[in-house]
């Protein structure tokens, strides 16, 4: 299985950084990646186990709804970013067949450990590449499509990283960003409970860690919503985005092309 190390160090983007968010925190841009890799350090061995409790299991609902969405056909090839569990790895690769070529790539080692050996349980044996998002070891104009889901909020620039996915487009390629967005307004109290008492304990009694999981709170509370990344992704030079709300709007998926 080739596997492609081209990881950035993040104290080396900028002699001076600015300042980002971390959650509700205020962090020194070089210092976020390094906890945000923490999170998924902790997180790692439990999260598919995680994502079932948190949502009730309909991620997988709303991975299947990425998929149909996605437009993707035999032969064709799929960059996976923030690859996670392997999930959409695994769908991309049963949809573009023997002929396609799926990449499953995440910036964290443990998160890539996890979904590629998902994979291989699986009996599927694909690409892997530990890298940022905001600096692809790929060619211009390589992938037909390229996903993303529950990783853009985590990015320090995600500008960079919108702008860095539509390169590595096909002129006609589609850019699929499945993430956690601003839930309908009448829901909003529930919602809020749920993140900040329910998900802190489901994480310390599953995983053991509530702080990564009050962090989860926190960075969907900070992350664009419906209206502001479909704008991102304008200014990043995709067009005809379209949202696709999911669960009352907690999630949304949002799609865009590259002509």
């Amino acid at each position: 299985m080739p596997v492609l190390h081209a990881m950035s160090d993040p104290h080396n983007k900028a002699s001076s950084a600015g300042q980002t968010h971390f959650g509700y925190q205020t962090v020194d841009e070089r210092d976020k990646a390094r906890r945000v890799a923490d999170v998924f350090d902790s997180v790692a061995s439990k999260y598919d186990v995680m994502n079932d409790f948190m949502s009730l299991g309909m991620h997988r609902a709303w991975k299947r709804f990425t998929l149909a969405a996605s437009g993707v056909r035999q032969g064709d090839r799929v960059l996976d970013i923030a690859g996670g569990s392997g999930d959409l790895a695994f769908g991309m690769a049963e949809l573009a067949g023997a002929q396609g070529e799926v990449w499953l790539t995440d910036i964290n080692h443990a998160m890539l450990a996890v979904g590629r050996n998902r994979l291989i349980d699986r009996g599927l044996l694909l690409p892997v590449a530990q890298c940022d998002a905001e600096q692809l070891p790929f060619p211009d104009n390589y992938f037909h499509c390229v996903s993303v889901a529950f990783g853009l909020r985590n990015m320090t620039h995600k500008d960079l990283a919108l702008a860095e996915m539509r390169r590595v487009l096909k002129p006609g390629g589609r850019l699929l960003v499945l993430e956690f967005s601003k839930i309908w307004k009448p829901l909003e109290q529930v919602y809020d409970w749920y993140s900040f008492k329910v998900l802190p304990w489901l994480g310390q009694r599953v995983a053991g860690d509530a702080d990564s999981y009050r962090y989860l709170a926190e960075s969907i509370r900070m992350h664009p919503d419906q209206d502001e990344l479909k704008r991102m992704m304008e200014r990043a030079g995709l067009e005809q985005v379209e949202v696709f709300n999911l669960a009352a709007g907690a999630v949304a998926l949002h799609r865009g092309s590259k002509y």
